[in-house]
């Protein structure tokens, strides 16, 4: 249900009073709140759970980072902020080009900055192609670089920033650090309180009502709010009404209070959002790599997509096929199982010929002989007409038997977080529908949309990077603001 906006003269009581609060102390609420801090406000982080971290702490720990920066020089992968830019603003379709820009050309300084702050790097490069390094190893290749028609606008290049720490949750590391300078900088934080309402007076965003425990607290911001909340993936509600292709056997990535109460306050006081039903879903068949030497066909027998894609753009165009029906077609020079098993990709059955496979999958007669005769033809001389796979991964799929794997939508588990919410400017304002910024209410994080807009065009790292980029810009913004008396 959508939030009601409190006029500031029904105020009776302000329980607290900063220059720039802040809603929500994950990566981007905590990059505001030091850049705030340092510009010379008084900041207030308020916090439904009992401390900081939000999503951000559970994530791989991916920033999606270029330019040149100090990790791509180490290990002399060559790149520049114009061609990040290419990249970016061609294969993530983000509308608002003057967003891309800032992050692209701010990127090395940037990166610069989160070492500062602590997080660490390595100078260290991992080549192999997998959904997520388990490794404290840091540059990867973490999205559609290689993949056409991106690598002819733009040249190839990895640039996801993996934080120096093992195992699954990397992310937490990054957390640690950005949360212990908060702490060091006396930064004030209310936990345990869920923002409830923005207060306005003549239109301008002047404050929060929260409740904390039993007790409801109106607290006024003197120049800004900062909303820096999650996503929605996990508000039923919301995923029915903007985003209703992923309900059934898909599951959502984040903590339970990505539900979207951020983007529900701003659309309280008139703020537009933007691409609220596209989501980055995965239920990636690779590690192991080889995998991407097969080919996937949809119930008509025929390939839609470059095997070698991302894995959020793999699982957009399988939601996309007739009855979302996808199989992944090996021979047996490239069998293996999918190494994550959590997606439920299942082998169907093995077979001598391609005949035999063709109607154990009950596909047309025919047509994935044709397919397969195409794209062998094709491996064989190096270059794939179709879809343009990169030559890395060509290889003619001709060593009998063969193999099939179901990794057909609500056959297969797909797990994704939602890409939408409030529309900002490059200056982390939140704008209305004609595109005016709402005074004193700036966003960042997942509850704003900035560059990743579609699964097709998502790249691991473009959730930690333009969430803690912008958050920064958030919170210079909201220190530069007028006092309002």
């Amino acid at each position: 249900m959508q939030n009601q906006t409190i006029n500031a003269n029904d105020v009776n009581t302000w329980h607290d009073t900063a220059d720039v609060i802040i809603l929500g102390y994950g990566i981007a609420g905590a990059c505001a709140a030091l850049e705030a801090k340092r510009a010379g406000a008084d900041v207030l982080v308020v916090e439904r759970a009992s401390g900081g971290g939000g999503t951000s702490a559970t994530s791989s720990g991916y920033f999606y980072l270029g330019g040149g920066t100090a990790v791509q020089k180490a290990t002399g992968d060559e790149d520049d902020a114009d061609n990040m830019f290419r990249f970016l603003a061609t294969s993530t379709a983000a509308p608002d080009s003057d967003i891309v820009k800032r992050y692209c050309d701010g990127s090395v300084e940037h990166f610069d900055w989160l070492e500062a702050q602590g997080v660490p790097f390595e100078r260290t490069a991992y080549r192999e192609k997998t959904l997520s390094t388990l490794t404290t190893e840091c540059l990867t290749s973490t999205g559609n670089e290689k993949v056409w028609p991106y690598r002819d606008i733009a040249r190839p290049c990895p640039r996801g920033h993996r934080v120096a720490m093992a195992g699954d949750a990397a992310g937490g590391k990054a957390m640690e650090a950005l949360l212990g300078q908060c702490a060091s900088e006396n930064i004030r934080t209310s936990c345990d309180s869920q923002a409830i309402a923005l207060i306005v007076d003549a239109g301008r965003v002047v404050g929060v009502r929260v409740r904390q425990y039993d007790s409801i607290k109106d607290l006024k911001a003197d120049k800004a709010v900062i909303i820096a909340t999650g996503a929605f993936g996990n508000n039923p509600a919301m995923v029915a009404k903007y985003a209703p292709q992923m309900q059934g056997n898909t599951y959502p990535i984040g903590i339970p209070y990505n539900d979207g109460a951020g983007i529900e306050l701003g659309i309280s006081v008139g703020a537009a959002t933007q691409a609220m039903q596209n989501v980055m879903p995965t239920a990636s068949f690779y590690p192991p790599g080889q995998l991407l030497k097969g080919i996937v066909v949809n119930n008509r027998g025929k390939r839609f997509v470059a095997e070698d894609s991302y894995h959020g753009r793999t699982a957009s165009f399988v939601m996309e096929q007739p009855e979302g029906k996808a199989w992944l077609i090996l021979d047996a020079e490239i069998f293996a199982y999918p190494e994550l098993e959590m997606f439920g990709h299942s082998l169907v059955d093995g077979w001598e010929t391609v005949e035999q496979m063709e109607a154990g999958l009950k596909l047309p007669p025919g047509a994935l002989q044709k397919t397969l005769t195409e794209y062998n033809r094709d491996a064989a001389a190096g270059e794939d007409r179709r879809f343009f796979k990169y030559k890395d991964w060509l290889k003619p799929l001709d060593k009998a038997p063969y193999a099939a794997f179901d990794i057909s939508f609500q056959k297969s588990t797909y797990f994704f977080f939602t890409l939408g919410g409030l529309k900002v400017s490059a200056r982390a304002e939140v704008l209305d529908a004609n595109g005016t910024a709402i005074p004193g209410l700036l966003a960042a994080g997942a509850c704003a949309c900035t560059i990743p807009q579609d699964g097709k065009g998502y790249a691991s790292g473009l959730s930690l990077g333009p969430a803690s980029f912008f958050g920064r810009i958030a919170g210079q913004q909201a220190a530069q603001a007028a006092r309002r008396d």
